[in-house]
């Protein structure tokens, strides 16, 4: 978490617990202005339950250090998507995704299909027209995601029957009924897939439970999915201070200056 004068960046879990660090992160960001050789890490030790009326207990260590950049370096990615198709679900899931850390690689045939404004957040996406869309899966990374909802149902076999065969995916989605997958399957042992590639296949997609038909709760159900097939959860990324040259008027060290507390 980036601690400045007047604002925040990111969060160590909110609650009390931020609170007081932040105090504390504006503490030290004074001290440290007003004696910039005093400018080094220090930790504390905390009970949440005694010295903060946490009724989870437990105790936490937090590390306030000084920060020289303007803002944090961006987090891991939770996992890479190839996303195929640019309808009404996929723009509603690009939308849901966006404000997550990740990585998105969306397909489509169609120029006109994919939306002229850009979807800000964290996420990473690179849109990309493509003529043959399931010529670009082997362009994934191993332990891609891959979603594939576009406007035609030969399409969608073809895209989704190169991800499977790639063997090396963490999740491989098909947008559709039931019936759609018996009749693609039907398909597929024709051409001598295997019961285990076949068994890769997530279809229907989206977390039970959610009832609605709309393009934004089909995109809620979904990314829930891709939240739970992720590969693994990135740990806490390591950070070190950025040491910068000169510059700050304010305390003498560096054009930037705010306190990160983890």
């Amino acid at each position: 978490m980036l601690v400045r004068a007047g604002d925040t960046e990111g969060s160590i879990g909110g609650g009390q617990l931020e609170y007081g660090a932040v105090a504390t992160a504006r503490r030290w960001l004074a001290a440290w202005r007003d004696d910039p050789a005093s400018a080094t890490a220090v930790s504390e030790t905390a009970a949440l339950g005694p010295q903060l009326g946490q009724c989870c207990g437990g105790v936490v260590s937090l590390r306030y250090l000084p920060w020289f950049a303007s803002d944090l370096p961006p987090e891991p990615a939770l996992f890479h998507l190839q996303l195929h198709g640019a309808g009404h679900v996929g723009r509603a899931l690009v939308a849901v995704l966006a404000a997550l850390p990740c990585s998105i690689d969306w397909i489509d045939c169609r120029e006109e299909a994919m939306p002229a404004y850009d979807f800000r957040g964290a996420a990473r996406i690179e849109r990309r027209l493509v003529v043959d869309p399931a010529c670009a899966v082997a362009d994934a990374p191993a332990g891609s995601l891959f979603l594939v909802m576009t406007h035609s149902h030969a399409l969608d076999a073809e895209i989704t029957a190169a991800a499977l065969q790639r063997g090396d995916a963490a999740y491989v989605g098909l947008i559709g009924s039931a019936t759609k997958r018996a009749r693609f399957e039907h398909r597929w042992r024709r051409q001598g897939f295997s019961q285990s590639v076949i068994e890769r296949l997530t279809c229907p997609i989206g977390v039970a439970g959610i009832a609605g038909k709309q393009p934004a709760v089909l995109a809620l159900a979904i990314a829930a999915q891709l939240l739970q097939a992720c590969p693994s959860q990135p740990g806490t990324a390591s950070i070190a201070p950025i040491l910068a040259a000169a510059g700050c008027e304010t305390c003498g060290t560096t054009a930037s200056c705010g306190a990160q507390t983890e």
